[in-house]
């Protein structure tokens, strides 16, 4: 038996059809059988990303350092994304973990990555450097532990986060875990969720004074509420819609003061239905959501998304979570303990003031495990995954300030904790503080990024850290993040000092440098968004820090935020006291300031393109069609294998699939039943003659209607060749129809087809 057969039991039987589809899809668009931009999508919405690849470097805040990728896999070079290294991003919903996953996390790193798990800003996991090969195997290892990157990219519904202090937190009104782990299953893959013109993220949080969930940048943001109805206490969600960060980010609006919880779900359809339906598609810079609920107004876009749920029919997966959520808790997987005051480990007391959190159960804590930029080795995820199992079990989650923590630690274990985070390199303090800078992957693998956002972040980290340079205690809670462009993937905008690359051009040079963010609030769920004061040389980001707390300390009231104190001194004042460092000096005076941080080359924007964060907008129509050349070639390897019968099946049902397609150009809301189909696609295809072309007028069409005619019988080889070589001729008039459909030469026949 294989190991692919072993795995087999272990996924979920859709999952593993799912990666089967993708694998065929492959080898399909290997052979010229998949338009590159289709399948481009399809990539993206398994979660391969195409990346930035300048020397195969990347930077780990020391400098960089070579990949050691074997030459032999660059098909095409690294000009073509998809036939070099890549990203691949495993969705981890409400940044749950457990060991057995961290243990494959760490496999996957050390044999297709570069040995880096890096932790994301919406709790996910990316591995870089993975070959597009490669990919259907890692993730039947991921989804044999429970773990998937359907969806993690491009137009979809992508990763469910929520507070990671979720069950525990002393201050939240209850514990949205589940709901977000339900709200995750319902919306993947869901027909209602696939035909967006961009992204939709959506967020959870236990309260509303937190940073938690960060609900107000996201486009269904959900903050738990309860309310006594007819002397009962009930739990629902305060809902907000609309908002993202972006070059232009926007707050979420209030959707609905309280939304009880068995009307989350079915909401979240209705909503998707609506976006599906009106959002932007052909303008992919205006098709987030949030364009949508500005374009029509929050009363219009409610009264859309009530009527959309009032046409909903039932769905039992509505209601299934309900019951188990209402007594879901974690298991602690040792008793709790107080510390008894003993002595401690070197490091340990600083470590417990900034990365310990006292749970609202007694005798618990939840440690935080700081990652620097969000990376952490194969090696040490390998050793984490150990020293949960010692410590807590399944209790891991990750965070959008791209750390890991480890819940219900007993208190009493936390010098033994402490040791043995420090003896796997883990042990670093300062977890939420200025040293606790957060940045996206920049110019080291997007191939958006301007400036090197991960380089000025690990200087800037490295700086707070030494002696000399520990901040003021005024200071020392306030959140850095850096962005390598404006689309605020950092999310610069909601940090006390947010900074964005951008490059200015001196005496024919290009200069790295970032742009200044002040005003952002990471409290109250990402309470309010910062605007740029200007734009200083990469070089000089640390001495415009420097200033800027420096002021602060010497200059605040008391008890005065950071966020009041620049609304009371003014931008303008901030701007000009930044102003001197926005100079550049000369090429042959300072040389330095033409290579960005942690890079030695002369600054260029180097292996800049198109960025993935969505893929082209795609068709359902183009979907359908790709997905039935997956299934008509799975039917030439069933039938190479010696299984007729499933051949024939296979290739029906491609069939079926390019005629659904077709009709979604006219009729979205198909049924998957085929006498539904073959109807339609008679009705609105054949007798319009639509489907007809010169050559072959409608003879393509009945293949499909004979197979769909045919009484069950027993399968010989060469009526199943027959019938797949049949299917490949339906494909091929299918995509010739799409195409002049696409054109415009629908014919005066179209228009006499009654809307169904």
């Amino acid at each position: 038996m294989t190991w692919k057969q072993q795995l087999a039991d272990s996924m979920p039987a859709e999952l593993a059809a799912e990666i089967e589809t993708f694998e065929s899809q492959i080898a399909l668009r290997s052979q010229g059988k998949i338009d590159e931009k289709v399948f481009a999508e399809t990539r993206l919405r398994r979660g391969v990303y195409g990346q930035r690849y300048d020397n195969g470097r990347r930077n780990d805040g020391t400098g960089t350092r070579p990949l050691a990728y074997p030459a032999d896999r660059m098909t095409k070079g690294p000009e073509t994304v998809w036939d070099a290294p890549g990203m691949v991003r495993i969705k981890i919903p409400f940044g749950g973990l457990n060991p057995d996953q961290m243990d494959t996390l760490a496999d996957l790193a050390e044999e297709y990555s570069d040995e880096v798990c890096h932790i994301t800003t919406r709790q996910d996991v990316q591995l870089h450097f993975v070959h597009i090969d490669d990919t259907p195997d890692l993730m039947r290892r991921l989804a044999a532990v429970g773990i998937t990157t359907r969806e993690a990219c491009g137009n979809t519904v992508r990763n469910v986060t929520a507070c990671p202090l979720a069950g525990v937190c002393r201050d939240e009104t209850f514990d949205v875990t589940p709901h977000a782990h339900a709200c995750m299953r319902f919306l993947l893959g869901h027909p209602d969720s696939q035909d967006f013109g961009r992204k939709f993220k959506v967020a959870f949080s236990g309260c509303g004074e937190h940073a938690c969930g960060l609900v107000s940048m996201h486009d269904l943001g959900l903050v738990a509420a309860t309310r006594t109805v007819d002397g009962q206490l009930r739990r629902g969600f305060v809902t907000y819609v609309g908002g993202g960060l972006g070059a232009v980010p926007h707050q979420a609006k209030l959707l609905d003061e309280f939304l009880p919880e068995e009307e989350l779900l079915p909401l979240a359809q209705a909503i998707a239905r609506v976006f599906a339906r009106l959002g932007e598609k052909k303008n992919r810079a205006r098709a987030r959501i949030k364009f949508l609920v500005a374009q029509l107004g929050l009363d219009e876009f409610k009264r859309l998304v009530l009527e959309e749920r009032a046409k909903l029919a039932d769905d039992p997966r509505w209601r299934a979570h309900l019951a188990a959520a209402a007594t879901y808790g974690e298991q602690p997987l040792k008793p709790a303990a107080a510390l008894n005051g003993g002595a401690v480990p070197a490091g340990c007391a600083d470590w417990m003031r900034t990365n310990v959190y006292r749970q609202r159960q007694a005798g618990y804590a939840v440690a935080t495990v700081t990652l620097p930029l969000g990376d952490l080795s194969a090696r040490q995820m390998r050793e984490l995954a150990a020293i949960a199992r010692r410590y807590v079990g399944d209790t891991v989650r990750t965070t959008v300030e791209q750390n890991i923590v480890l819940r219900w630690v007993s208190e009493a274990d936390l010098p033994d904790l402490y040791r043995d985070l420090a003896a796997a390199g883990l042990g670093e303090s300062g977890a939420g503080t200025l040293s606790d800078v957060t940045a996206c992957p920049g110019t080291d693998t997007c191939k958006l990024g301007i400036a090197s956002s991960r380089g000025l972040a690990a200087e800037l980290r490295a700086r707070s850290s030494t002696p000399d340079g520990r901040p003021h205690d005024a200071v020392a809670g306030l959140r850095i993040k850096t962005s390598g462009c404006f689309n605020s993937c950092g999310q610069h905008h909601v940090a006390d000092l947010g900074f964005y690359g951008v490059s200015r051009t001196v005496d024919g040079y290009t200069v790295p440098h970032f742009q200044v963010v002040l005003g952002g609030q990471w409290t109250a769920n990402a309470g309010a968004y910062g605007l740029a004061i200007g734009a200083v040389p990469s070089k000089r980001i640390p001495e415009a820090v420097q200033r800027i707390t420096e002021k602060f300390v010497a200059e605040r009231q008391p008890d005065e935020t950071f966020q009041a104190f620049t609304r009371r001194v003014g931008k303008r004042a901030l701007k000009e006291m930044l102003t001197d460092l926005m100079q550049v000096p000369s090429h042959a005076e300072r040389p330095e300031f033409y290579s960005d941080w942690g890079d030695p080359r002369e600054f260029t924007l180097g292996d800049m393109g198109v960025g993935e964060c969505a893929g082209e907008v795609v068709s359902l129509t183009e979907f359908d069609l790709a997905a039935a050349e997956a299934q008509v070639f799975e039917a030439q390897l069933e039938l190479e294998d010696g299984r007729p019968e499933e051949a024939d099946r296979l290739a029906y049902d491609g069939m079926l699939l390019a005629a659904r397609g077709l009709i979604k150009t006219e009729l979205v809301d198909i049924s998957d039943d085929p006498d539904r189909i073959v109807a339609e696609f008679r009705a609105r295809f054949f007798d319009t003659k639509l489907f007809f072309d010169k050559y072959a007028g409608g003879k393509f069409a009945m293949y499909l209607f004979r197979r769909h005619e045919a009484a069950p019988r027993q399968q010989t080889p060469e009526r199943a060749r027959q019938l797949v070589e049949e299917a490949q001729l339906f494909l091929e008039a299918s995509h010739a129809c799409q195409a002049r459909l696409a054109a415009g030469e629908t014919g005066a026949a179209a228009q006499q087809v009654p809307a169904r």
